[in-house]
């Protein structure tokens, strides 16, 4: 089932229980999600929680997610349960209290970029960035689901930061690897060979070197693979260490069973290790720049005051919760944009961006028509818009995009709503209703006569 040379590697791993990983590695992967506590403030029947992140838990089976509504309403994302362990660097690394600016190089698919965005504030910048131009889009469109809005989306390649000298508190490279430790799924077993381990250790080390001008001093970098293979983890933080000033930081895990400590030429990191742990493979260390500031951010100077007209600062306040100095046109559309001027101007000016932040209305001749990415946010103000509340089935209908028999629709806008969730806009015009959901969102599977036996069950159920 697995390479011959990969089984002759590992065994030679002092810090690998070889055997048990491969026993492991033959068994069903584990099902997490990650609750978002904006939005929803319940526990799954019959789950564990995941020991190093506050708001995890394991299922006892895998649920369909395409047809929970409260999947697609941003409650909760389907996350792997070792990458979770970024909860545990940043709380006892970084101080979230204040304002903070974070990159996420390799966000794609936005797992970790929306843990990072509930956890570092909303007044805070999380830069999620992916190169890839169609993960690109998934991430844009798993951030707008996650709602918390403190998040642009950027397409660059990672030379592309060396624009921003010193910009960053806190960098993630959840860089791509040789995939070991998603083993489980044939398609990694099958895309691996020695060949690719030695180009994703080269690409690695390319990634960050390119990152590493944007960290500030006294910054932390947190480099994280899914792979076992040491020339792609310890030799290459090994290696960076080598090429720059920092210093390797030691995290606590005394109260997590299964980590395993892995030290190399005075580095440390961390593995987790099916077998050892309930959850995929993982390799995560922790750097802190110790050297000078590579350069100067030349000023850039965008004023986004300017083109913001008083009907659009006022539907804004009308709709929304957001500060309405951080708005932004582009075309019709009307954006709030996170963190300081200043700061995003810098982001907006040398970057890509596919994603401003919160979209929160279009303005068109006959008015202004309120943005899905709006409906999903915690800034829109509730009292606004009227609410539909709908069954299961009616709100798998909903997210069809099609209108659900029995709706009782409020007249004009109104928000689709699931267990008191929303799920996006719609409009009452009198004789009919008009289904607003983004027609590319738009679930296609047909709906079973018995929905709720596929989807979590609650506690308060």
């Amino acid at each position: 089932m697995f390479p011959e040379e990969f089984i002759k590697r590992i065994s030679t791993q002092k810090y690998l229980d070889a055997d048990g990983l491969l026993g492991a590695l033959r068994e069903e992967s584990p099902v997490s999600i990650r609750i978002n506590k904006l939005k929803w403030d319940s526990e799954p029947e019959n789950a564990e929680a995941v020991p190093w992140c506050s708001s995890a838990y394991y299922l006892a089976s895998r649920p369909s997610f395409t047809l929970d509504p409260l999947y697609h309403a941003g409650c909760y994302y389907p996350q792997e349960a070792s990458g979770m362990f970024i909860e545990q660097v940043i709380k006892q690394l970084v101080d979230t209290s204040g304002y903070l600016k974070v990159l996420d190089l390799c966000g794609a698919p936005g797992g970790k970029s929306a843990h990072i965005s509930s956890l570092i504030g909303s007044e805070s910048l999380l830069v999620s960035n992916e190169v890839i131009r169609q993960r690109s889009a998934i991430l844009a469109e798993n951030i707008t689901r996650w709602g918390v809005s403190n998040t642009v989306v950027t397409r660059n390649d990672p030379s592309v930061f060396s624009r921003l000298p010193g910009f960053f508190d806190l960098i993630l490279v959840d860089a791509p690897c040789s995939g070991e430790g998603m083993f489980r799924d044939r398609i990694a077993v099958d895309e691996w060979s020695p060949g690719n381990t030695l180009l994703c250790a080269e690409r690695q080390r390319r990634i960050l070197a390119d990152v590493w001008p944007a960290l500030k001093t006294g910054g932390i970098l947190i480099y994280s693979t899914c792979t076992f293979n040491p020339g792609e983890n310890e030799e290459n933080v090994l290696w960076l260490t080598g090429q720059e000033e920092a210093e390797s930081i030691s995290l606590d895990i005394s109260g997590f069973d299964g980590i395993t400590a892995i030290s190399s030429g005075g580095i440390q990191a961390y593995g987790f290790h099916p077998g050892k742990i309930k959850g995929e493979g993982l390799f995560i260390s922790v750097l802190r720049k110790t050297g000078k500031a590579d350069g100067r951010i030349n000023a850039a100077g965008k004023r986004y005051r300017d083109e913001i007209r008083h009907p659009d600062r006022g539907i804004a306040e009308r709709w929304s919760g957001f500060n309405t100095e951080n708005l932004l046109r582009r075309g019709e559309d009307i954006y709030f944009f996170p963190g300081r001027p200043s700061d995003f101007s810098l982001v907006d000016s040398y970057l890509t961006v596919i994603l401003p932040g919160t979209r929160i209305c279009s303005a068109r001749r006959k008015g202004y028509i309120p943005a899905h990415e709006l409906a999903l946010s915690a800034g829109l103000k509730a009292e606004s818009f009227p609410s539909a509340d709908l069954d299961l089935k009616q709100a798998l209908v909903w997210l069809r995009k099609e209108i659900p028999e029995g709706i009782e629709a409020p007249a004009g806008w109104f928000t689709a709503s699931f267990r008191g969730v929303r799920l996006g806009f719609g409009n009452n015009i009198g004789n009919r209703v008009n289904n607003y959901y983004p027609v590319m969102q738009r679930i296609r599977m047909s709906i079973p006569d018995d929905p709720e036996k596929l989807i979590i069950k609650w506690a308060d159920n």
